[in-house]
């Protein structure tokens, strides 16, 4: 008879699967482990005959463990290391999770930023930022939809990166109506990072507790270093906004307003830096002719024809 059951038993186990088998043993453990804490806590003072204990006992541990059987063999199926992987991996992600605000993803850096691995985390795009974004692709304004267009491609980037988790939540704030307000409601509420480019919103966001990663502020801390003192080479591009100023342009982008430099609009010239001006909007960088400085000579490196001059103050 023994023999006969135990064939049964092995032919019932072949159909089942292992994680069918693995499913039940856990529900197994749990319903004893109910079972127990039941046991303890209202059975053990009360009962006192062996028999009637026993019984009782028996039903008490049976029943759990029936149920925590059925219940493991059913979600048992359910169960695969992928999706317990996948979890793990998007739980140490959401551990430092990142709002990116419409101007940052229009100004499309952050996704640069992203391919080299220098950001880690969940990036979080709340439904309201999809609205606006589309918002502005749908505009009537050129240059509007241009650049919703562009914050729609560049989403679409960040997301095809592999090591990047984006997550688009459906959380609003329908009181709140301006969307820099409802992405620090948001932080504060995640305990997330604001990622931006708007200086407005930085403050804002800092002054409530929230902390930011500005791009511009990343970007300043990687522009090469120039101090008061050292003298460059720049190209005069236009007037300044001050009488006699010009504007020039480093290599990266800074502004260079050179004292005395309308007059070498489209040349060339040595200046020496004198202040610098930093701020969470950029850097700006004040300078005067090489010659005004020294009470020397100024060199311009070549004139409009490409000639070299030269001249005294």
């Amino acid at each position: 008879m023994v023999a006969i059951l135990s064939i049964l038993v092995e032919e019932s186990v072949k159909k089942v699967s292992l994680r069918s088998l693995c499913g039940a043993a856990l529900g197994l453990i749990a319903g004893f482990l109910v079972a127990k804490l039941v046991a303890d806590a209202f059975l053990s003072d009360i009962l006192e005959e062996t028999r009637i204990s026993l019984a009782v006992y028996l039903v008490t541990y049976s029943i759990p463990a029936y149920i925590g059987i059925k219940i493991g063999f059913k979600k048992g199926e359910e169960f695969s290391f992928a999706s317990l992987k996948g979890a793990s991996r998007f739980s140490a992600a959401t551990e430092n999770p990142k709002i990116l605000d419409t101007s940052v993803i229009i100004d499309g850096r952050v996704a640069d930023i992203c391919e080299t691995a220098f950001i880690e985390g969940t990036f979080i795009i709340p439904q309201f930022i999809l609205h606006e974004l589309q918002h502005v692709a749908d505009s009537a304004d050129s240059i509007k939809r241009t650049r919703g267009k562009r914050g729609l491609e560049i989403l679409h980037r960040i997301q095809k990166q592999v090591d990047v988790e984006v997550k688009i939540i459906e959380q609003d704030f329908p009181k709140i109506k301006e969307v820099d307000a409802k992405l620090v409601e948001l932080a504060k509420k995640m305990r997330a990072k604001i990622i931006t480019n708007d200086s407005n919103l930085n403050k804002v966001a800092e002054l409530q507790g929230v902390d930011v990663l500005n791009i511009n502020q990343l970007a300043n801390a990687l522009k090469p270093v120039v101090l008061p003192g050292e003298d460059v080479s720049v190209k005069v591009i236009k007037e300044g906004k001050e009488p006699g100023q010009g504007v020039a342009y480093l290599d990266d982008g800074t502004m260079v307003v050179i004292e005395s430099g309308l007059k070498y609009i489209g040349k060339n010239i040595d200046v020496m830096v004198t202040q610098i001006l930093q701020t969470t909007a950029g850097r700006m960088i004040f300078a005067k002719v090489g010659g005004d400085a020294s009470g020397g000579y100024f060199y311009p490196v070549n004139d409009a024809m490409g000639q070299s001059a030269k001249g005294k103050r």
